[in-house]
């Protein structure tokens, strides 16, 4: 007698696309909330940026940089630049353990800084600390906030860096996106580019790149640690590291080649009480920039982070008005009409690159 099989029923198979739905939907979520904490770290780099150079403009500062310090050119440039630094990422440093003491985190701390990507944090730190902001503020001082833009092409090579290294996928869609960014970029960048340049426009343009460069390479390598370290975690190993190797390394290097005291031009730095309380506020702007920044990176990948994250070459210039022109009265601070423009083009190259146009508005229709 012939049997015919009866069909065996498996526990939950209807629900598996249901399942998958509900997955898709929480990747999307996810991918969604990365790309605004990646856009929420280029506003806050913006105002980092804006006060750090608004700090740099008073007290003693303003004595170097007025040529009556009797410091050399040399000092003036690499050793005043090296010092804004490390004073911001010495603050933001502060701020970093501060909050991690008050959140109780600081037991992670110490256990995460002897971890593979505590070590890798480490590392990153050194390149985008020391170097990479230290190049940014040497911009800066020599060509304003024309180099924000320039320094915002770090989002290219840490998306090239991450192709190699971690093997992340770069769709066309997502190259056009990116290219459309960097042109926003470079059309704010071309507003400096008038009669009243400053004189050392191209030293500051080559710093940078340099800056960009060096980012670049610290949000492909920091996006991938932290992707396995807690964030606030990580921004503290990040910014203790930069604050310490700037103070204790770069600092001294720099005043021993101008001739200067090292710990002299530290103290004064340090007490001078109309700029310190300007990098304390540059500080909390710079521990929330790359916090964001390398959360950011972790949750929808370095390509889209850093892309997202490069607004800042508008937010930049922009917060610079507002503090700097706006609030104190500086001149050479204003935003020219095609800085808007540009800021439009890098908000429809942010989309692009976020999600398929054709996609989004089908389901819109």
């Amino acid at each position: 007698m012939e049997h015919t099989a009866k069909p065996v029923a498996i526990p939950g198979l209807r629900d598996i696309p249901a399942a998958e739905a509900a997955k898709d939907k929480l990747v999307s979520s996810f991918r969604r909330r990365g790309i605004f904490t990646a856009i929420m770290s280029g506003m806050t780099y913006g105002t980092y940026t804006a006060f750090m150079t608004l700090a740099m403009t008073m007290g003693v500062w303003s004595v170097w940089y007025g040529g009556e310090s009797g410091l050399s050119e040399f000092s003036t440039l690499f050793l005043l630049g090296a010092l804004g630094a490390a004073t911001t990422d010495t603050c933001s440093a502060l701020w970093a353990v501060l909050i991690a003491t008050f959140r109780g985190k600081m037991g992670d701390f110490f256990r995460c800084v002897k971890s593979k990507p505590g070590l890798i944090l480490i590392g990153a730190a050194v390149i985008g600390g020391p170097l990479a902001s230290t190049c940014y503020v040497l911009g800066l001082k020599s060509a304003g906030s024309i180099i924000v833009p320039i320094s915002a092409l770090c989002p290219a090579i840490g998306t090239i860096l991450s192709r190699f290294l971690f093997k992340q996928p770069l769709t066309p869609r997502t190259l056009l996106g990116i290219f459309i960014c960097f042109g926003a970029s470079a059309l704010i960048g071309s507003t400096g580019l008038a009669e009243d340049a400053p004189p050392d426009l191209f030293l500051g343009l080559a710093f940078g790149f340099l800056a960009a460069f060096g980012w670049g390479l610290e949000g492909c390598v920091g996006g991938y640690a932290t992707s396995m370290i807690d964030p606030e975690i990580g921004i503290t190993i990040r910014q203790v590291t930069s604050g310490l190797t700037n103070l204790c390394v770069l600092v001294p290097i720099f005043a021993f080649f101008g001739g200067d005291s090292a710990f002299t031009m530290i103290t004064t730095a340090f007490t001078d009480t109309t700029a310190m309380p300007w990098f304390l506020v540059a500080g909390l702007g710079a521990w929330f920039g790359f916090m964001l920044w390398y959360k950011g990176n972790a949750m929808c990948g370095t390509a889209l982070g850093m892309a997202c994250n490069g607004a800042f070459s508008f937010w930049g210039p922009f917060f610079c008005w507002i503090v700097l022109g706006l609030w104190f009265g500086q001149d050479g601070f204003a935003l020219a009409p095609i800085a808007w423009l540009a800021a439009v083009i890098m908000v429809i190259g942010i989309f692009i690159i976020a999600v398929n146009p054709l996609e989004y508005f089908k389901k819109k229709g």
